[in-house]
């Protein structure tokens, strides 16, 4: 149960700014998504938040400012997922997911029982059961990803971050993974911040979505309010229809523009 806060959050790498001045709030049981072009500026909010780079302003947890924790309190209380993991080919899939009960292992003991049944609980609902003890380097790019995000759940931190945590994954195993995140959720209070190029999929599963453009919030609301047409044209510059759905669900199709 945790809040995470960014007030004027600010990020430049070699002089050249990448966020503006960002600011929002999330309690517990949010899922905010941040959505935009390539190079808006969402993949460095998170790293933010992970405490992975260098900004100005504040991001904060239950108001402890990220920069002033403990590497193994980020690990207790934060678990990311980034666009590009590193991964260890030689180690199996369940050494590996076991990774993420690291923050709650002594110096010099091994894994408890506790520790094992929730890494067989998150392989099982991500169907990485018959994998287990597949090497890491054997796997697909959609199993490599399964077992990323498989690792952030096992840290049973309360804060999650996603960086396209479904991008390499077939429509079956995305709804899978994005159906867990959003139990979890709305079970134990997770909250939840996600970068994704999916609009429909950022708008379904989504409390909020955020825009950003060139750095900065251009759209901010629910997925009604940002999704429109007019909006996606001026900051994607793609032509598309934006249907919506008698239970609420928001849709985006792209459309072929006619060069004739």
């Amino acid at each position: 149960m945790s809040t995470l806060g960014f007030c004027d959050l600010t990020i430049s790498y070699d002089g050249v700014c990448a966020v503006n001045g960002f600011n929002d709030i999330l309690h517990s049981g949010e899922w905010l998504c941040l959505i935009g072009p390539n190079g808006a500026g969402k993949s460095s909010v998170l790293r933010a938040a992970a405490g992975l780079i260098n900004y100005s302003g504040s991001v904060a947890i239950d108001q402890k400012e990220i920069p002033t924790t403990s590497a193994r309190w980020r690990a207790q209380n934060i678990a990311f997922v980034p666009q590009t993991p590193l991964m260890p080919d030689d180690m199996s899939v369940v050494e590996y997911v076991l990774l993420g009960r690291n923050p709650y292992i002594k110096h010099f003991a091994s894994e408890s029982t506790h520790d094992l049944e929730v890494v067989e609980k998150i392989l099982h609902r991500l169907d990485l059961e018959q994998f287990s003890n597949r090497m890491v380097g054997t796997l697909s790019g959609g199993e490599r990803q399964r077992a990323v995000i498989a690792r952030a759940l096992a840290q049973e931190a309360p804060v999650l971050l996603l960086d396209e945590p479904t991008a390499a994954l077939d429509i079956g195993h995305q709804q899978q993974a994005l159906e867990l995140v959003d139990k979890l959720r709305r079970e134990q209070g997770l909250t939840v911040v996600s970068a994704m190029h999916d609009l429909t999929l950022a708008g379904l599963y989504a409390d909020r979505l955020v825009l950003m453009h060139q750095g900065s919030c251009v759209a901010s609301g629910d997925a009604k309010s940002v999704l429109r047409s007019e909006t996606l044209a001026e900051f994607y510059g793609v032509s598309a229809r934006v249907h919506h759905e008698t239970d609420g669900t928001v849709v985006v199709i792209p459309q072929r523009v006619n060069s004739n």
